[in-house]
């Protein structure tokens, strides 16, 4: 994916980047493979807000992306490339031969005309093709990895990611994340082959706040910013937080984990993403 420079006739213009959708074959969606998105702006169901900062986004419509890559054993031809707004990586749309159609992620270097299939046994570990772990080579790049059989690709799905398959033993494979956390995941879990494509969509530039409100992020005010009144870090002489940590503006501390120490979870892991090792003491 390239990026292209708008013109510098504009302040919000000037520094911007955004993308040039070269790769995209593609630029109405299926309308058999839409779905009406709702959108609460951040509320709950008695309509007061829980998630602050979010409103005004554009409309979009969901694209129907088949995560389980439900058609075992049925061969599928890559006929489109198209954008998604729900996702920072493009989705493939893929004509089976019994006529269905779908949408799957669009891997690296998964072009008009490839052929996919999902294997219910061994197969062909070509790019896009979803097989179990069991049956893929140790040592080739991943991407939407089922955390449970049957449930779905529930790990690695964003723009650029991949996970590696180091090993197999029995009812087990142990995979790196892109985290860095080795984990296990059982063997008959099935992955698609290749790593997602769009790795370049993080270096986009925004060039103005309003592409932030389209997006439907609302500004954040700071907390050393606001009355004493407001928030544990307001008021004060100056930009003074008052000698104290960052905290939310009910006082809990910014930066502590949510993770339970005690997840039923915790035996799958084997090295945590921060490099720690996992042992009977720590599970």
């Amino acid at each position: 994916m390239g990026f292209r420079k708008l013109s510098t006739s504009s302040p919000g213009s000037r520094h911007a980047t955004i993308p040039d959708f070269k790769e995209l074959t593609k630029h109405k969606p299926e309308k058999s493979l839409l779905e009406k998105l709702p959108y609460h702006a951040g509320r709950n169901s008695t309509g007061r807000i829980t998630c602050w900062h979010k409103g005004d986004r554009h409309a979009r419509q969901y694209r129907l992306v088949d995560f389980t890559r439900s058609k075992v054993d049925i061969a599928g031809n890559v006929v489109a490339i198209e954008y998604d707004p729900n996702r920072n990586c493009r989705i493939a749309l893929i004509y089976y031969v019994d006529g269905t159609k779908a949408y799957i992620l669009a891997a690296k270097d998964l072009n008009v005309g490839a052929k996919v299939q999902s294997f219910s046994a061994t197969g062909e570990p070509a790019i896009g093709n979803c097989l179990q772990l069991k049956h893929i080579p140790q040592g080739l790049n991943v991407h939407n990895v089922e955390l449970q059989p049957g449930r779905g690709g529930q790990l690695v799905r964003s723009a650029g990611a991949y996970a590696r398959l180091m090993a197999v033993d029995g009812d087990v494979a142990i995979i790196s994340l892109p985290s860095g956390e080795l984990r296990r995941v059982p063997s008959s879990s099935r992955a698609t082959i290749g790593e997602v494509g769009n790795s370049d969509a993080n270096v986009r530039k925004i060039g103005k706040a309003g592409r932030n409100r389209w997006k439907g992020i609302r500004p954040t005010v700071r907390g050393n910013a606001m009355n004493p009144v407001a928030h544990p870090l307001g008021g004060g002489e100056g930009h003074s937080n008052g000698g104290r940590q960052h905290c939310t503006p009910w006082g809990v501390l910014e930066g502590t984990k949510t993770r339970k120490r005690k997840s039923r979870s915790n035996v799958f892991i084997i090295r945590r993403r921060d490099g720690k090792t996992l042992t009977a003491e720590n599970k």
